[in-house]
């Protein structure tokens, strides 16, 4: 779906609605049970509740810069971190058509909230002392050279709702910082940043039968689409 001015560098934003358990069945593997099915409310079903509430907010508020909302398939293995990803395929097209990308944002996980103490792990020694150790927060990762568009996400984010807001810009060699399908985009050289709730370093039912809707934080869900869509609609 796409919203604003026909001309321009676009603002992709984009969310897998595959799940870890919808390629066990697809791939032949032992029959899908409740034990072995991944319901996926989480991962991603989440992200794509916030690409369509964003829809039907551009629908009614058109934004004033080129905006792509994107579903992507094939996000989960076997796929994962192969050509044949849904958003592999379309940053591909993007690149080929020599369209001009502003930023890409991947909504990967963004319903799993709690404020339970010591509830957010980190894939690094040490980062729990720069860091939250209370999984309340949404996350923007991206690589080093994206800090400019990181931190202008970060303050259109923090300035529409009172969800706290972390943000880190290292290098895809930290475990879990492209896991998602923003990392198809950097293969493109355009700038991307995931939106996550950080996955499997806070909800531990990441890829298991207990990742369910009633699990989900609806309120600090909308949030995080509402922040995205305040930085969606500022001036580029």
């Amino acid at each position: 779906a796409r919203f604003g001015p026909a001309e321009g560098a676009v603002l992709v934003i984009g969310a897998h609605y595959d799940s870890h358990g919808g390629h066990r069945q697809a791939s032949g593997l032992p029959a899908v049970t409740s034990h072995r099915h991944t319901p996926g409310a989480d991962d991603n079903a989440s992200g794509v509740a916030g690409l369509i509430e964003l829809a039907r907010l551009f629908s009614v508020h058109p934004p004033t810069r080129p905006v792509e909302l994107v579903a992507n398939t094939l996000e989960e293995p076997p796929q994962f971190a192969t050509k044949h990803m849904g958003s592999a395929w379309h940053a591909r097209s993007l690149s080929n058509d020599r369209r001009p990308v502003e930023l890409m944002l991947s909504l990967e996980m963004i319903g799993y909230f709690t404020d339970k103490e010591n509830s957010q792990d980190y894939p690094v020694i040490g980062m729990n002392l720069l860091y939250p150790t209370t999984g309340n927060f949404i996350a923007l990762v991206s690589r080093p050279e994206d800090w400019k568009q990181t931190r202008a996400l970060k303050g259109a984010m923090r300035g529409a709702t009172d969800l706290p807001v972390q943000s880190i810009n290292t290098f895809p060699s930290v475990p879990g910082v492209d896991f998602s399908d923003h990392r198809n985009y950097w293969s493109q050289d355009m700038a991307a940043i995931m939106v996550t709730d950080t996955a499997f370093l806070r909800n531990k039912e990441y890829h298991r039968p207990g990742d369910t809707f009633e699990r989900l934080d609806y309120d600090r869900m909308a949030k995080v689409v509402r922040g995205i869509f305040a930085f969606a609609v500022e001036s580029p």
